[in-house]
């Protein structure tokens, strides 16, 4: 017998408001020891997700320098430098909200797709999680953490093998 998406999904997934300021969207994800969660409008659709990943993504981008400066004369890369940093220093009074960073693409199966199907997405597409729907609704997440549960649990592992 085939394991399923809802026998190993992680039910009533909390999804974070897209105007929450990355600052708060850390502390959250922190204070639930999770890496990710899914980004929901207005009207609680679940438009993108967001992660850690993303978190540092957005800082190093932010902080990193260009490497075109190598072709600048010594003069012009402290011009470039003063003005990047007075523009950081702008952009430093706005905050910046998990809208700004989250992946706008969700991926998602249904809670009666196979586990081995979830495994070929999450392994071609890259991914640490996969969001588990019901008639277009999200139910639940399916994450790395999930599928070892097949691993770990021998019932699930023996379904798996037949």
């Amino acid at each position: 017998m085939t394991v399923l998406a809802h026998e190993i999904m992680t039910p009533n997934v909390k999804a974070v408001p897209q105007s929450w300021t990355m600052e708060r969207f850390v502390r959250f994800l922190t204070d639930n020891e999770i890496n990710g969660s899914p980004v929901a409008n207005e009207e609680g659709e679940i438009i993108g997700i967001a992660t850690l990943k993303d978190v540092a993504e957005f800082r190093w981008n932010t902080s990193r320098e260009d490497m075109e400066e190598a072709k600048l004369t010594p003069e012009e890369a402290e011009d470039a430098r003063r003005l990047r940093m007075m523009i950081f220093e702008e952009m430093g009074k706005v905050p910046v909200e998990v809208r700004d960073i989250m992946t706008p693409i969700i991926l998602s199966v249904d809670e009666q797709t196979p586990v081995g199907a979830i495994a070929d997405l999450m392994m071609k597409e890259h991914l640490h999680r996969v969001f588990v729907t019901r008639d277009s609704h999200v139910t639940g997440i399916i994450t790395t953490y999930d599928m070892l549960k097949l691993i770990s649990d021998k019932g699930l592992t023996r379904r798996c093998l037949d």
